[in-house]
């Protein structure tokens, strides 16, 4: 049985997968050209991360395939009820980049108060002429330590971003509807461990508490941050989006870096991907990344390892 890993995979998800017993494929098919594809090499199972849609015409027209597998937790680029009404089993790994998320929000969250997305982008330029002027205008960065970090959405992610917040000496605190309690335990180099007993505070308390706000929530019809949430938040406050574009409002996000009621950004993900807007890309008071919450060894190898043992599952 053949496999068509079109965003590719992890070669420790393909050793798993070949160990089964099937055929993997990591050829990079263009997306008008999936169907055809998947039909001409009899594929059962197509592999996608965000870059591939699966949609109704890959569903209805591919009658081999058996299974859509996401690897990553959202699958807003897959018609998923859709593709379980016709019969096909569609699986994603939730768990598997929850840690490699968590530390590019805490590599936003350092980096931003200390101003090293401006930094790095100035020093090449002035260093050698303005060190001491860039040495001033750097001089007021905060410790994060002490700070409260309040998370919007309580899943896995969310929980890995405050376990580390936890371990930094941070307060969190959360809105989720859905987890009202949490026990979060936060593990330590040698064994030892300490468990902290968190509960869902308003959506609103969030806002006007934290000192820094960050975004675990699936994909979303309208934003979770816009003006008014933005003019709820403290006065120099930071946000971070590694979950989802479109569930911050870009033009208020803008809008309130701008008049200072935000000290800061870090976005990974985007309203408009692949080519976000350049209002974005250009403000100095922004840290980027394109879209890499889950681009680590590590999650790679867990995402390919679960994404094999659940179509080994299914099919065998």
């Amino acid at each position: 049985m053949k496999i068509l890993a079109n965003d590719g995979i992890s070669q420790s998800g393909i050793d798993a997968l070949e160990k089964a017993g099937f055929e993997v494929s990591t050829t990079t098919v263009a997306q008008e050209q999936l169907v055809n594809h998947i039909n001409e090499n009899n594929i059962v199972a197509l592999l996608v991360r965000s870059a591939t849609k699966v949609r109704t015409d890959i569903i209805d027209n591919c009658p081999s395939l058996k299974i859509i597998g996401r690897g990553g937790v959202g699958m807003d680029n897959i018609d998923v009820e859709y593709a379980r009404e016709k019969g096909l089993s569609v699986i994603n790994t939730p768990a598997a980049s929850s840690e490699s998320v968590a530390e590019l929000v805490f590599a936003h969250l350092y980096g931003s108060v200390r101003f090293l997305y401006d930094a790095n982008r100035n020093m090449p330029l002035d260093g050698e002429t303005k060190f001491g002027k860039l040495k001033k205008a750097y001089a007021k960065g905060v410790e994060l330590k002490g700070k409260t970090l309040g998370v919007i959405g309580f899943g896995r992610i969310g929980q890995a971003t405050a376990r580390i917040a936890l371990g930094v000496g941070m307060n969190v605190i959360y809105f989720d509807p859905f987890t009202t309690e949490a026990a979060i335990e936060v593990g330590f180099f040698d064994g030892q461990s300490v468990t902290f007993n968190l509960k869902s505070v308003s959506k609103e308390e969030v806002l006007k508490q934290a000192d820094f706000v960050t975004l675990h929530v699936p994909a979303q019809k309208e934003y979770v941050i816009g003006k008014a949430e933005f003019d709820l938040m403290k006065d120099g406050a930071g946000v971070v989006n590694a979950a989802r574009g479109g569930v911050i409002d870009e033009v208020a996000l803008v809008d309130a870096l701008e008049s200072g009621k935000l000290a800061f950004a870090g976005l990974d993900t985007f309203e408009n991907e692949p080519t976000p807007a350049i209002k974005l890309l250009m403000h100095d008071k922004i840290s980027l990344t394109p879209h890499i919450g889950a681009a680590t060894n590590e999650a790679q190898d867990r995402i390919g390892v679960e994404l094999a043992t659940q179509i080994s599952e299914i099919l065998k």
